[in-house]
């Protein structure tokens, strides 16, 4: 499960390779990734630090991809923003199992296929439309409500 944190960076990332071409505003994409402004402060910084996003200052100033996009995973976005979840302790409370006992061991096998499947998946392919691709195979951002 994701955090809403790295729930609101995939938003943000995915948004910011679809407008490569200008710099938006951090409004402009509050507004359009439905991320409440003071929130997207938080995730920005933390994009920033970790160079996935590069703030523009002063007029016509924005935000912009300083990663490429060819290359920027699921995975990059969320350690940017988050720790990904794997099983630190039995899941059973049973403090003498010092090592992974069946069920911790197949639930961090799960979590170790969900960590792959981000490392494998660029943000490029969320995008709502790419040129080999049919429309509607991406994601796209749900709309404000009326």
């Amino acid at each position: 499960m994701l955090s809403k944190t790295a729930e609101y960076a995939l938003r943000v990332v995915v948004f910011l390779v679809g407008e490569s071409s200008r710099m938006p505003t951090r409004a402009e994409i509050a507004t359009s990734t439905r991320v409440p402004l003071a929130y997207l402060t938080k995730v920005l910084r933390s994009l920033e630090h970790a160079g996935i996003v590069k703030p523009k200052r002063g007029p016509g100033g924005g935000f912009l991809l300083s990663r490429d996009k060819q290359s920027l995973t699921v995975y990059d976005v969320i350690a940017a923003v988050a720790e990904l979840p794997r099983i630190k302790a039995c899941p059973l409370g049973i403090s003498t199992h010092k090592e992974l006992c069946p069920l911790h061991a197949r639930l961090d096998a799960v979590a170790k296929l969900t960590e792959d499947a981000y490392r494998q998946t660029l943000v490029l392919d969320l995008l709502p439309y790419r040129q080999n691709q049919r429309p509607g195979n991406g994601c796209s951002f749900p709309t404000a409500a009326p």
